[in-house]
């Protein structure tokens, strides 16, 4: 609810979530946020994939994220991490350039 970048990310994300959520598996992680302030965004700007809380930070920890937020990974069908983006994507083609590579393509 707090990171600028994020929610200048969220409207691309709802949209490819609607347009490849039958193919692509989204999920959100809270990451830095109070659950009432997650559940406040999350309920002004709903999402289709779930979203979990991650308030001790261990899943950052797994991805190996340490730059900052956002981090957007893809996995691939055998749950192996494939692609790490840290950082905000410069615009909402790149991003769906990303989901298209990774997550359909490379599926």
């Amino acid at each position: 609810s707090w990171c600028g970048p994020c929610r200048f990310e969220f409207p691309t994300l709802q949209k490819l979530a609607a347009r490849y959520g039958k193919r692509v598996a989204f999920v959100g992680v809270n990451s830095q946020d109070s659950d009432d302030a997650a559940r406040t965004f999350l309920q002004e700007a709903p999402v289709p994939y779930p979203s979990y809380t991650d308030a001790d930070e261990k899943i950052a920890d797994s991805l190996g994220a340490s730059l900052g937020l956002p981090d957007t990974a893809f996995y691939n069908r055998a749950g192996e991490l494939v692609h790490l983006k840290q950082g905000p994507y410069a615009d909402e083609s790149e991003l769906e350039a990303d989901v298209r590579r990774y997550a359909l393509e490379g599926a």
